[in-house]
């Protein structure tokens, strides 16, 4: 194990809610597997996504929403971690030359030139609560088994970070479905930013950010910014 690791590791035990450990992950798991493309996915209890964190893929909205109709239930690598609860690559489930035959490739990963993905598992009380999603682009290694490992344990580090900050913040324990970049807006708002000033702060335009705003509205089923600072007011900073 890399030393490196064990300093993530760290960091992300020091995470005190889950939306930090999400950002700590998100901002320290990159260099350590040679990804450009990387996001953690929690789930509800009907297996549906509650909040989504994808790092370096433009328009993730459209991806995700991609994925969800085409892709994942034709994912191979998915199969594999929802079966065995243990992180898997697309060489590891695949015949020699089928990544590139398969459905999820053609209909999905070969819009985004992912040559080759890895996925690893977050459990808790038993069940997948949550994936890693890992993507190379372009001319790149396959992952390997020592990223596996490596993966294995990063996932093991993150599903006991979550059962942790379960039982010390039970609220927390179900996750919001707002994505990193959202929080970031919503931190702002709640600091009484307007929506232009919201936009110098994050280098978006206001319009870009009038548009996170009536989906954060949506998602958190609140009909103003009043509602929903009130909302998240327990893991706002």
């Amino acid at each position: 194990m890399a030393n490196s690791l064990h300093s993530l590791f760290q960091t992300l035990a020091s995470a005190p809610n889950q939306h930090q450990l999400r950002l700590c992950f998100m901002d320290g798991i990159g260099e350590h597997f040679h990804i450009q493309r990387w996001g953690i996915y929690l789930f509800d209890e009907q297996s549906r996504y509650a909040s989504v964190d994808i790092h370096g893929l433009p328009n993730a909205d459209t991806f995700v929403e991609l994925y969800e109709k085409v892709g994942r239930a034709v994912d191979p690598v998915l199969r594999y971690v929802k079966e065995h609860h243990a992180p898997a690559h697309e060489e590891m489930v695949l015949p020699a030359g089928g990544w590139k035959q398969c459905e999820l490739y053609e209909n999905c990963c070969a819009y985004y030139d992912h040559e080759h993905i890895m996925t690893g598992p977050i459990v808790g009380g038993g069940n997948l609560i949550g994936a890693v999603y890992f993507a190379r682009v372009g001319e790149t290694p396959a992952f390997n088994y020592q990223d596996v490992r490596n993966l294995s344990a990063v996932c093991s580090h993150v599903s006991a970070c979550l059962a942790m900050l379960g039982r010390q913040q039970p609220r927390l324990s179900v996750a919001h479905p707002l994505t990193l970049r959202e929080m970031e807006i919503a931190e702002l708002v709640s600091q009484g930013l307007t929506n232009a000033q919201i936009g110098v702060t994050l280098w978006i335009t206001e319009n870009s950010v009038k548009q996170a705003l009536k989906r954060m509205f949506r998602k958190l089923e609140v009909a103003n910014r009043a509602e929903m600072v009130a909302k998240l007011q327990d893991i706002l900073n």
